[in-house]
């Protein structure tokens, strides 16, 4: 199986803000805060990927990151971590099924993995 990108987050100190630079740079749709803080981004374009933005804890720095497709979350984590990534997050249920894993790689790039249902 490939291992599409299937989307892109960012996480921001300041999501409103973060939220109207894009939409009026780009034209993007950035939807309102859901119960969880998360603001879907729709592009505008069948073309690329879609993502979103979540508030980032108040020890992180803002930062975008990519959530990669795997088809064995548990074995790619694993996998990943032998080869040198950090787990931040273990695999955890995602509210509207599947699941995804949160790490950085060797040289501290975060990323996710997801397997969806």
């Amino acid at each position: 199986m490939a291992n599409p990108v299937l989307q892109f987050q960012i996480l921001s100190k300041d999501p409103e803000a973060t939220g109207s630079f894009f939409a009026e740079l780009f034209g993007w749709n950035v939807g309102a805060s859901d119960t969880m803080g998360y603001r879907r981004i729709a592009t505008g374009s069948a073309e690329g990927i879609q993502g979103g933005i979540w508030p980032a804890p108040p020890q992180a720095q803002s930062f975008a990151q990519l959530f990669v497709a795997v088809t064995d979350i548990r074995a790619s984590v694993e996998q990943a971590a032998k080869l040198g990534a950090k787990v931040l997050v273990p695999p955890a249920a995602l509210p509207d099924g599947g699941q995804v894993a949160i790490l950085h790689d060797p040289l501290g790039l975060p990323f996710a993995l997801w397997q969806r249902e």
